[in-house]
C-alpha cells in the first residue's frame, strides 16, 4: 500500500513536472511567435484600395479605374442575406468563438494525419478572424508557424475589435474573382448588380467564392460551380436563415452571370472618360487614382455626346463613302466552321451597330453573310452562329476607289463582295427609317478622321467630346492632343481684335492683290481669296468675314499689327505665342479643337474668360470636395436655421473680362452673318439663331466649323491623321464638310430649345445700314438694309472721303517684321475716310 501511494505520488510529480515543461514550451511558443507579430493595431485605421468611380451629369456612371475592383461598403449597409450567405459558408459560428474554432481546428488536424504523405494541401480550419489576419497581416504561406501566427492575431483581434468591424473588413478584401475585390465589387462584376439587388443563389454563389474563386469560374467550371453554390443555400437552410421553399427556387435557379466591362460605361464616351483619366492622374498621380476611391462627377452630358457622335460619324463615314470602296478587311477561309475563325480577328467594339461579318456566298442581287460571335465570360467562342442579308440597295454607294477618280455605281452585289470576305455591315433602313429585317448594308471604316467638342459657353464645361472615328482603333484623342491649323476660322479672332481697338463693322478694307515681303530670302508671299483672281475692291468687315476674304484680313493684320493680333490669340487661349507673321493672321498656326471652342465660348458669353473643364467636382472616399471648378463665390447660399425671407443669393463673378462684351457682341454679329449669308449657310437649317465660322486650310488639308448659339458653343475639324487634301474646290472646303457636321448635331442639340437671339449688351447702338456699303442709311431706303451694332463714340459713315490713293498694283512690299498702315487700304475706324 505504501509502495502504491509512493508511486502514485510518483506519477503525479511527474505529471506535475510533464505539465509544467508543457505550459512552459507552450509559452516560450507562444513568446516565440508573438515577439515578431505584426502590429495588428494598423487595421483601425486601414484605407483598403478602392476604385475611383466617374459619373456624368445624370448620376450614370462613366467609367472605373482601379488596380483591384473594390468598392468599400460599411457592415451597416450589407444585406442580412449577404451576411448569412457567408457565414454559412465561411463560419457560422463567428458570432460566438473568440476568434479560433477549435472544433474545427480538431477535424482539420485529424483530415491531415488521415492524408499525410499524399502530398494533398492541408484543409484550414481558420475562422473569419483569422482569414483576416492572414489577408491584412500576413502571407499565403502554408506551415504551421503562420498558422500559430495566424490564431495568436485572431485572438488579439477578437478583444481589440467588435464582430462587426472585423466582418466589414473580411467583406470587403476578400478577393472573389475576375477581378474583384470585395462583395460590392463582386456584385456588380458577376451580376452588374448592387449587393441590395442580389438573390439568394446570386448571394450564395458569391459566398461560394472566396477559397477557390479561379476554381468555380462560372463559365469554365459551370457545374462545379452550381454545386458549391447549392452547398450553401443548403447551408443557409440547416442554419434556419431561409425557408426551405426559398432554397428549393435558389437551387433551380441558373447560374446567369451579367459580365460588366472595365471600360467606359457611357455609349460614345470613350474619349471622354480617357481624358478624365489623365487629368485625375496629373492632379493626383497614380495612387489615388487607382486606389484613392474618388468620385468624380464630370461634366459629360450622355444625350448630347450620343448627338455629338452620331453626326461626326456620320458626318466622317459619308465623305469617306464618297471616295470609294477600298475592298474587304481581310480574306477568311470560309470551310469548315466560320465563326470559330471569324472569332478571332479583331473588331472594333465601340462602333454598334456596325458589326463584323463574313461574306458566305453572292449573287447579283445580294450576299449572305455570317456575323461575328461573341465570346461569352471564359473566352470560348459562342456557338450561335447569326447570318444575314447584303441587298443591293446597301452596296449602291461602293464605286472603286481609283486614287483621286472613283469607278462605275455596281449594278451586281457580286462586283462589290466575294466569298471570304470579311467586312462591316450594319442594318438596311427603309425609307420611314425603320430597319428592314435581315437586310443589310456594306460599311468600311473611315480614314479620314476629326474631332468635336461641345462646351457650355458660359462655364466652359465640356459637354460632349469626339476624339475620332473609334476609341477601340485608336486612343489618340484628336480634339485635344492633334493640333491642327484652324485656317479661316481663325479671323474672329483678327476682327476682334480691330473691333476692339477703335474698328467698326461698317469700317472698309481693299479686296485687291497684295505682295508681302516677307524679308530674309524667305520671298515674296501672296496670299489669295478662295475664288483665286477674284477681287471686289473695297468692303466692310462684315461682308469680308462673312466672304472669308484672306486679302482683308492680311490688310486689316498689316494694319493693326501682328503683336496686337498675337496678344489676342494668347488671351482667347488659341495660341501660347503666335510669330509676328502675317500668314498667321489667316490660320497658318497649329492649334486644336479644344482650344478653338473655348476661344469661341469667350465672344458667346460676352467676353468673360472661361477655363475648359471636364470636371465639376472630385470627392475623396469620404465624401470631402478636394475639387471644385465653379470658382464664383456664392452670397446667401448658406441659411443658417432655414430660410428667413433673407436677401436674394448673388453669385459673385470675378472671371477676366479678356474682350469687351460689346465687342463681343458685334463679331457674334457678325459670324451670325456668315451662317445667314456666307460660308457656312447651311446652318441656317437649324432654325436657331448661331453665330460660326467655317475653315479651309491650304491645299484644303483640313476643314473646319467653329460657332455657337446663346446656350452652346461647338468645334469641328476634319481631316487625315497624316495630312494631305480633302479635296478640290468648295467640295472640300470647311462649309462642305464641317459644317454639315455642325448642322446636324445642332438640330438635335437644340431641338427643344426656344429661338432667343443674342443678347444685346447695355451701351450697343443697332443702326440701320446699307449691308454692301456699311453706309447710314436713309429715311425711305428699304432694299438690302440691315441693323448694325455700334459702340458708343462710333457711328456708319454718312459718305467716304478719300484721304490717300493705293499703290497702283496694290503691293505693300514691307517685310513683315517691319508692317506699317498701308496707305490706300484701309477707312478711318467709324468714318468713311480712307487712309
Amino acid at each position: 500500500m505504501r509502495l502504491l501511494v509512493r508511486f502514485m505520488g510518483f506519477l503525479f510529480a511527474a505529471g506535475t513536472v510533464v505539465f509544467l515543461v508543457g505550459v512552459g514550451a507552450v509559452a516560450g511558443l507562444i513568446w516565440h511567435f508573438s515577439k515578431d507579430l505584426p502590429d495588428y493595431s494598423q487595421l483601425q485605421d486601414y484605407e483598403p484600395p478602392v476604385m475611383t468611380r466617374v459619373h456624368a451629369v445624370d448620376g450614370s456612371l462613366v467609367g472605373e479605374y482601379a488596380k483591384e475592383r473594390r468598392l468599400y461598403l460599411p457592415i451597416q449597409a450589407v444585406p442580412k442575406l449577404v451576411i448569412n450567405a457567408f457565414l454559412a459558408a465561411e463560419d457560422k459560428n463567428f458570432y460566438e468563438h473568440g476568434g479560433i474554432d477549435y472544433t474545427g481546428m480538431a477535424r482539420a488536424g485529424l483530415l491531415y494525419l488521415q492524408n499525410y504523405g499524399s502530398n494533398r494541401r492541408p484543409q484550414g480550419a481558420s475562422t473569419i478572424t483569422q482569414q483576416v489576419a492572414k489577408n491584412f497581416l500576413l502571407t499565403n504561406e502554408v506551415s504551421f508557424a503562420r498558422k500559430i501566427k495566424e490564431a495568436l492575431l485572431a485572438m488579439r483581434i477578437e478583444k481589440t475589435y467588435s464582430k462587426d468591424k472585423i466582418l466589414e473588413l473580411y467583406l470587403n478584401e476578400i478577393y472573389l474573382g475576375l477581378g474583384a475585390y470585395g462583395i460590392a465589387a463582386a456584385s456588380l462584376v458577376y451580376f452588374d448588380k448592387s449587393v441590395n439587388e442580389l438573390t439568394v443563389a446570386e448571394a450564395s454563389y458569391l459566398a461560394a467564392l472566396p477559397k477557390m474563386p479561379a476554381t468555380l469560374h462560372p463559365v469554365r467550371n459551370r457545374d462545379r460551380a452550381i454545386e458549391r453554390r447549392n452547398y450553401v443555400i443548403d447551408r443557409l437552410v440547416e442554419n434556419g436563415w431561409i425557408k426551405q421553399a426559398d432554397a428549393d427556387k435558389a437551387r433551380k435557379e441558373p447560374l446567369a452571370v451579367t459580365s460588366r466591362s472595365n471600360g467606359a460605361h457611357t455609349f460614345a464616351g470613350e474619349y471622354f472618360a480617357e481624358e478624365v483619366r489623365r487629368d485625375i492622374f496629373e492632379r493626383y498621380g497614380e495612387k489615388k487614382l487607382y486606389e484613392g476611391g474618388l468620385s468624380v462627377r464630370t461634366t459629360l452630358n450622355p444625350k448630347i455626346q450620343v448627338m455629338a457622335r452620331k453626326a461626326m460619324v456620320t458626318g466622317l463615314v459619308n465623305y469617306d463613302e464618297q471616295q470609294g470602296y477600298r475592298g474587304a478587311i481581310s480574306k477568311l477561309d470560309i470551310s469548315g466552321d466560320w465563326g470559330v475563325k471569324l472569332a478571332e480577328i479583331k473588331s472594333l467594339s465601340d462602333i454598334s451597330p456596325w458589326r463584323m461579318a463574313v461574306v458566305l456566298e453572292t449573287s447579283d442581287q445580294s450576299a449572305r453573310i455570317g456575323f461575328q460571335p461573341s465570346r461569352e465570360l471564359g473566352g470560348a467562342v459562342s456557338k450561335q452562329r447569326e447570318t444575314g442579308i447584303v441587298t443591293l440597295d446597301g452596296v449602291r454607294w461602293a464605286r472603286a476607289a481609283q486614287g483621286n477618280a472613283k469607278g462605275k455605281t455596281p449594278t451586281s452585289v457580286a462586283q462589290v463582295l466575294a466569298p471570304g470576305d470579311v467586312i462591316y455591315a450594319d442594318p438596311l433602313y427603309s425609307k420611314e427609317g425603320q430597319p428592314v429585317e435581315g437586310q443589310y448594308r456594306l460599311r468600311q471604316i473611315p480614314e479620314v478622321s476629326g474631332a468635336m467638342v461641345v462646351m457650355d459657353p458660359w462655364t466652359g464645361r465640356v459637354l460632349a467630346m469626339v476624339g475620332g472615328f473609334s476609341f477601340d482603333q485608336s486612343q489618340f484623342n484628336r480634339a485635344t492632343q492633334a493640333y491642327r491649323q484652324p485656317g479661316s476660322s481663325f479671323k474672329p479672332i483678327v476682327y476682334s481684335a480691330a473691333l476692339d481697338n477703335g474698328y467698326t463693322p461698317s469700317t472698309v478694307v481693299l479686296d485687291a492683290p497684295i505682295e508681302i515681303d516677307q524679308g530674309q530670302g524667305a520671298g515674296v508671299w501672296r496670299p489669295e481669296n478662295f475664288s483665286s483672281g477674284k477681287f471686289q475692291g473695297p468692303v466692310t468687315l462684315r461682308n469680308a468675314l462673312r466672304q472669308s476674304l484672306n486679302t482683308v484680313t492680311v490688310r486689316l493684320a498689316q494694319d493693326i499689327g501682328m503683336p496686337l493680333i498675337g496678344e489676342y490669340a494668347r488671351r482667347f487661349g488659341v495660341y501660347d505665342e503666335l510669330p509676328n507673321y502675317l500668314s498667321y493672321a489667316l490660320g497658318a498656326g497649329e492649334t486644336t479643337a479644344m482650344r478653338m471652342v473655348t476661344a469661341y465660348s469667350m465672344l458667346a458669353n460676352g467676353g468673360r474668360r472661361v477655363k475648359p473643364t471636364l470636371i465639376d467636382r472630385i470627392q475623396d472616399r469620404y465624401g470631402r470636395t478636394i475639387f471644385k471648378h465653379d470658382q464664383r463665390e456664392c452670397r446667401g447660399c448658406d441659411a443658417p436655421g432655414g430660410w428667413k425671407n433673407q436677401s436674394e443669393p448673388q453669385l459673385i463673378d470675378r472671371r477676366e473680362q479678356v474682350l469687351d462684351s460689346m465687342t463681343a457682341y458685334q463679331i457674334t454679329e457678325l459670324m451670325e452673318g456668315v451662317v445667314q449669308a456666307g460660308t457656312a449657310t447651311v446652318i441656317k437649317e437649324v432654325g436657331k439663331p448661331v453665330a460660326g465660322k467655317t475653315g479651309t486650310t491650304n491645299e484644303a488639308k483640313d476643314a473646319w466649323f467653329v460657332g455657337f448659339s446663346p446656350d452652346v458653343a461647338v468645334a469641328i475639324y476634319m481631316g487625315y491623321d497624316k495630312p494631305r487634301p480633302l479635296g478640290k474646290g468648295n467640295a472640300a472646303t470647311g462649309g462642305h464638310l464641317a459644317a454639315p457636321i455642325a448642322r446636324d448635331f445642332l438640330k438635335l442639340a437644340l431641338a427643344d430649345k426656344p429661338a432667343v437671339p443674342f443678347k444685346v449688351p447695355a451701351g450697343i447702338k443697332l443702326v440701320r445700314v446699307v449691308a454692301k456699303t456699311g453706309m447710314r442709311a436713309g429715311p425711305g431706303e428699304t432694299g438690302g438694309i440691315i441693323l448694325e451694332a455700334f459702340k458708343p463714340g462710333t457711328a456708319p459713315p454718312d459718305n467716304y472721303s478719300v484721304i490717300g490713293v493705293a499703290d497702283a498694283d496694290g503691293r505693300g512690299g514691307m517685310p513683315a517684321s517691319q508692317q506699317q498702315p498701308d496707305s490706300g487700304f484701309l477707312m478711318r475706324p467709324g468714318t468713311g475716310g480712307l487712309w
